[in-house]
């Protein structure tokens, strides 16, 4: 997610005035990321977070830190800590709110000091929050707001298992409990639960989702123009394509749901989802000629309904994107590209001081306009119940 950030950071769609540093524990890697870019506009850093003092170092005179690290990998509030320390501005990928509610509890300790966080960008989270909040802009009373991504591939089916993004967060969505807004507060429900068959458009048709643990739940039923309009259910559920979702289901039924407590091979200690990853990756190593052109198609849907002028209302705000030679080269071009939309439009922005979700903060039209220059397709309709 990181190179595909830095590749929409300084491609022609993007803000040219902007200098970046690529930073990882591995310098080889961002080396090879950023080979292709013009290297007065970004260089390479070799950081580990858990070096207090080098974060530190990293992070003096940089106006805006984007934390791309993986939210299981458990470095989260350092990096937060480490941003308000230095005055910089903070933007994180935490789709998952393992850290959500304790970062947003540090609100006006950010706003006290004159700092600015905007936590979940990207596309789920991130561009899902926007959605919700243009849902929400056209109802004076807010029922309810459900809220739906899928994926879904075309092209020969692939024998490969290939991971839609980082394994412990597609674990995590299928593995562990997760909490949903349902009848005016936040309840746990049990993984793969609450089941919803809905129509859609080619090339998805009739699609089933479930819930899945996602930080959307933990902020936008409780932020200002939705919290006072009355909403009393909010719900993030999950598609991925078929197959692909039998292999995670039974992944975690073979025991990867555990993906955190280790493991002893043969004196190595290892966690499950280390494993995994390795064996996962050597596969597609391994494989890599098995492996069929698939076109990738996603559609984010936020349907909300409520009423307006007394009369009931059902909004829907629909974002999809398909096969375009514009993503070649990211790996998940919709993540990518949003949590870079985001940056920029905090960057072109006054400071606003505190820690905010992405519906609390970005103008809707703003961030249209974005996603249109991107090719993603918007729809958005407005019926009578």
């Amino acid at each position: 997610m990181g190179a595909g950030i830095v590749r929409d950071l300084l491609s022609t769609l993007s803000d040219q005035g902007n200098h970046l540093v690529d930073a990882d524990l591995s310098r080889e890697r961002v080396d090879e990321i950023i080979a292709e870019f013009d290297s007065a506009r970004v260089r390479a850093l070799a950081l580990d977070v858990t070096d207090s003092s080098a974060l530190e170092k990293a992070l003096h005179d940089i106006e805006l830190c984007i934390n791309a690290v993986p939210t299981f990998a458990g470095h989260q509030m350092a990096i937060f800590d480490a941003c308000l320390k230095a005055g910089c501005a903070y933007a994180d990928l935490g789709g998952m709110g393992v850290y959500t509610v304790l970062q947003k509890a540090e609100h006006e300790t950010w706003h006290a000091a004159g700092a600015m966080a905007v936590l979940g960008l990207g596309a789920d989270p991130g561009m899902s929050n926007v959605i919700c909040r243009a849902v929400a802009d056209k109802l004076e009373r807010i029922d309810k707001i459900n809220l739906y991504w899928a994926a879904e591939l075309s092209g020969p089916e692939n024998p490969v298992l290939v991971p839609p993004y980082n394994i412990e967060t597609v674990l995590g969505e299928y593995a562990n409990p997760s909490k949903q807004f349902l009848d005016g507060a936040l309840r746990e429900v049990a993984p793969q639960s609450g089941h919803e068959i809905l129509q859609l458009p080619a090339p998805w048709g009739e699609t089933a989702f479930i819930y899945s643990q996602h930080s959307e739940p933990l902020t936008v039923p409780f932020a200002e123009g939705i919290r006072d309009k009355g909403i009393r259910e909010f719900t993030w559920t999950l598609h991925l394509p078929k197959r692909e979702h039998e292999a995670w289901v039974g992944l975690v039924k073979a025991g990867f749901g555990d993906f955190e407590t280790p493991i002893e091979i043969k004196g190595v200690s290892l966690r499950p989802s280390e494993m995994l990853n390795a064996v996962i990756r050597r596969n597609m190593a391994a494989r890599a000629d098995d492996v069929p052109d698939q076109d990738s198609h996603e559609i984010h849907l936020a349907i909300g309904e409520g009423t307006r002028g007394g009369k009931r209302r059902r909004v829907t705000v629909q974002v999809t994107s398909g096969p375009d030679a514009l993503y070649d080269g990211y790996h998940d071009a919709g993540t990518s590209m949003n949590a870079s939309i985001a940056a920029q439009l905090m960057l072109r922005g006054a400071v606003r001081p505190g820690v905010w979700a992405p519906e609390e903060y970005f103008d809707v039209a703003d961030y249209f306009a974005e996603l249109k220059k991107r090719h993603f397709t918007i729809v958005v309709e407005d019926a009578a119940l």
